[in-house]
């Protein structure tokens, strides 16, 4: 009998301390679906036991308890819906945990559709209009693929490759992924879809079709199971190469805790996504606890599991036993957050509400943290530096990280691809005339083709300069047109064309281009005549050089009569009118030096110095273009206009540059060029060469003393490099190659070496002869000179009048004298000063 007492005191005596161990309790039976073997499916069943003892070890006064009930899913999908069928069917749970394997929101939502509305907490799922009781206990992959393409944006790569598991696993992340790439102008170019059951060498080939693709960045969303696999081969290829980009998702972070040191050294220079978690006192208690039991971090879904199991003890404890599932569902969604391991928990529209996620680098065999993202702020350095002033300009880079076999230089994203031995084939054209571009020659002997010039230094500078290298050989091809090697572009046979090949809109639907080299569209090349030598007369006709000449005897007029009427001096009227006219004469040359007395006179001589100003002006100008060409014709008087033969346009662009009812003529070489126009249309050569601007550039630069570009039109887009379709990223490159050596100079520098100097280029609207200036164009500003000329004289008359005389002595002199002995009388009596 003690026994039995004594047990009997120490209940009492327990019930007296904790009155909620003697009260009765109400069992809620709850469901838990897992992978018992899975790593994962274990740390979820572990923190919900650790959870549901933290909840009612604090919350001790509870009227419920829940009750689990675990089915192992084995891993297998339909083992899944089979036992949360019969938890709902026979055990006739209020709730279910899992499963965290992926099942597919739509298949477990019509296999439970017509079960009790339980609430179901998937791990593996979506939440769903359709089916309000499966909530989404996983990150959202809206903000995963959000994040992912910051990242991407910020190392400026346009192209990725997708790789997930069999059986729809990362299509949802997919099709997030896709709808932020069209919006940055990224391109997935390969998915790769590897089966969770696949074999070593079923991924060995998926990955060796990936290394046959051009594109490095390769996002990996798969369990951490199959992840493992995949790169322990992907290592053994060597993929894991500084040339590589591995971006883990959220689903694929968990492989950075295997137990593998094979596995984790096979991820040297990986980057990932793991959700952001607040640090606190209770995290930190429970990854200690966590780590004594496992050694090892506690997965992300986990954490999550821990704070569902306590909103929904919550609610239980609330509604105590649900009579049906949608009241526990309603209860569940009233919860508006609270403080949790994985910080705020909430859920919003039956789903987890992202914290963002901190961006980690697989390094020294652990991993390092190097930023943040968040949908408000996007990407953050992990560590900012207080005293950094630059910190703000680069508020959207994470850290340095170190890429794959310890790099610290950035992935360019593509690398040229190509088997040993194999080269890129580049078709060039044997035997052109115009040798100064591309001139190719190949030996037979040895069965190799050479070629210089100008196009050929261009692209082998371009070439050299791209941060990895593309080994080439040039393929002859000594008859056909560049828009027959084009046709060999499209077909494969090559895989680009080096030469002067324009850049044309239907060439482009069948080949790249890169940017041009040279400068854009045709220009007209003409002969410098020099036989006039009357020419400095032209620049104003007839008219306007005897209104010159008149005004030049009219102003000194008008400044000597100003004089005169104010002369102190005794020099005679003869010497001051020689005076006065070289003073006229030397304004046009700004040399003079004789000093006026009278204000008056200054004013016109200003006045005519305006004139001489804007007509010297215009004189100089007018010269310099009828030196250039003197009798550039052709556009109204039907002259011979010359092209380059065998070129695309055939002579149909002549049409488009306004030489109408001209005649044409095709010449093969810059020789014939000098030898037609030297002739002239009317002894059987040209009046004109019409040729695109590098081809006139050189000739100039071979022939610039006789000959002169009069105009040029942007009719097409110059020169460019051709490449097949499937390298658009060594189109790319070239192109931003060509820029830079633009920008630096390198290319100016190429083409004073092979144009061999400067030319003359008129206007673009100087395809006619300069027009003679005429007095239609200055009548306004002869009218101005005039009026202030004869102002000028009017006052200064009136002056004189007004201070010699008074009224009654200006009536007696007009009642004796005529006017002119009045005049006569005034300007020899001169005793004014003004």
């Amino acid at each position: 009998m003690w026994p039995s007492n004594c047990n009997l005191c120490i209940l009492l005596f327990l019930c007296i301390l904790n009155p909620g161990l003697c009260a009765n309790f109400v069992d809620v039976d709850v469901g838990i679906v897992l992978h018992m073997e899975s790593w994962i499916g274990k740390s979820i069943h572990s923190s919900i036991m650790m959870a549901l003892s933290d909840f009612y070890a604090r919350n001790g006064g509870c009227r419920t308890r829940i009750v689990f009930h675990t089915r192992d899913s084995k891993g297998d999908r339909l083992q899944a819906i089979s036992s949360v069928l019969d938890l709902l069917n026979t055990v006739k749970v209020h709730a279910i945990i899992g499963p965290e394997a992926y099942i597919g929101s739509e298949l477990l939502g019509s296999f439970t559709d017509n079960k009790p509305k339980v609430p179901i907490f998937c791990f593996a799922c979506k939440s769903l209009l359709q089916y309000p009781q499966l909530f989404q206990i996983k990150e959202d992959e809206s903000a995963m693929a959000k994040s992912i393409v910051a990242v991407i944006e910020s190392y400026k790569w346009r192209d990725v490759i997708f790789m997930h598991e069999e059986a729809n696993h990362g299509s949802e992340l997919l099709q997030y992924l896709l709808e932020s790439f069209q919006d940055k102008n990224i391109r997935v170019t390969y998915r790769s879809i590897i089966s969770a059951s696949a074999k070593y060498d079923q991924i060995n080939q998926e990955l060796h079709n990936l290394m046959s693709i051009h594109t490095t960045v390769v996002i990996v969303d798969m369990s951490p199971s199959l992840a493992s696999r995949v790169f322990l081969n992907a290592k053994r290829l060597g993929m894991m190469s500084k040339e590589y980009a591995w971006i883990l998702t959220q689903k694929t972070i968990d492989i950075l805790q295997s137990n593998e040191f094979q596995v984790i050294e096979s991820l040297q220079g990986a980057l990932g996504f793991r959700t952001y978690i607040p640090a606190s006192s209770r995290l930190h208690y429970l990854t200690k606890r966590w780590k004594e039991k496992f050694s090892r971090e506690v997965p992300m879904l986990a954490i999550w599991a821990y704070d569902t199991i306590w909103a929904l003890a919550e609610s239980i404890e609330r509604v105590g036993v649900p009579q049906n599932g949608s009241i526990l569902v309603s209860e569940i969604l009233k919860i508006n957050g609270f403080k949790g391991m994985s910080g705020e928990f909430r859920l919003s529209e039956r789903k987890v509400v992202s914290n963002g996620f901190e961006i980690v680098n697989a390094i020294d065999y652990g991993e390092r943290k190097v930023g943040y993202w968040t949908s408000s702020k996007g990407i953050r350095r992990a560590h900012p530096h207080l005293n950094d002033v630059a910190l703000h300009s680069r508020i959207n880079y994470i850290e340095d990280v170190i890429w794959p076999e310890g790099s610290t230089t950035t992935p360019k994203g593509w690398i040229m691809r190509a088997n040993p031995g194999t080269k890129l084939r580049i078709g060039v054209r044997t035997g052109l005339k115009f040798k100064h571009f591309v001139n190719a020659v190949h030996d037979n002997k040895t069965n190799v083709t050479t070629a210089t010039g100008f196009s050929v230094e261009v692209f082998n500078t371009c070439i050299n300069a791209l941060p990895y290298k593309v080994p080439y050989e040039f393929v002859p091809f000594a008859k056909g047109s560049y828009d027959a090697l084009i046709q060999k572009v499209y077909m494969k046979e090559i895989d680009g064309v080096l030469g002067d090949s324009t850049i044309l809109a239907n060439r482009s639907e069948l080949v790249d281009f890169t940017a041009t080299y040279t400068d854009l569209g045709f220009g007209t090349l003409a002969k410098i005549k020099r036989k006039d030598m009357w020419i400095f007369l032209k620049p104003l006709d007839v008219n306007l050089w005897l209104t010159v000449a008149a005004f030049v005897i009219f102003t000194g007029f008008v400044v000597w009569a100003i004089e005169a009427m104010n002369q102190e001096s005794e020099t005679s009227s003869s010497q001051r009118i020689g005076t006065i006219f070289w003073l006229i004469l030397l304004t046009i040359f700004s040399a003079q030096k004789e000093k006026l007395s009278s204000n008056l006179s200054r004013f016109v001589i200003f006045s005519w110095l305006i004139l001489v100003l804007i007509l010297i002006t215009s004189y100089t100008a007018t010269l310099s273009a009828l030196m250039t060409v003197e009798q550039f014709e052709l556009a109204s008087k039907g002259g011979i206009v010359g092209f380059h033969g065998g070129s695309f346009f055939g002579g149909v662009t002549i049409n488009n540059m306004n030489f109408t009812d001209s005649k044409q003529r095709s010449y093969y070489t810059y020789d014939d060029y000098a030898e037609a126009l030297s002739k002239g249309g009317k002894n059987g050569g040209a009046d004109a060469i019409v040729d695109e601007v590098p081809y006139i550039k050189m000739f100039l630069g071979k022939y610039r003393s006789d000959y002169a570009m009069v105009s040029s039109q942007p009719i097409t887009s110059g020169f460019g490099f051709i490449f097949a379709k499937g390298l658009q990223q060594v189109t790319a490159d070239m192109s931003k190659a060509i820029a830079k050596i633009r920008e630096d100079g390198s290319l100016r520098s190429l083409e004073k070496k092979w144009f061999e100097g400067e030319f003359s280029v008129l206007p673009e609207d100087s395809s006619t002869m300069p027009k003679t200036l005429n007095l239609d164009r200055f009548g306004g500003l002869f009218v101005i000179s005039g009026i202030s000329s004869a102002l000028a004289l009017v006052i200064s008359v009136l002056y004189l009048v007004r201070a010699k005389m008074e009224m009654d002595n200006i009536i007696s002199l007009v009642a004796r004298r005529n006017l002119m002995a009045t005049i006569r009388y005034l300007l020899h009596r001169n005793v004014i000063h003004r």
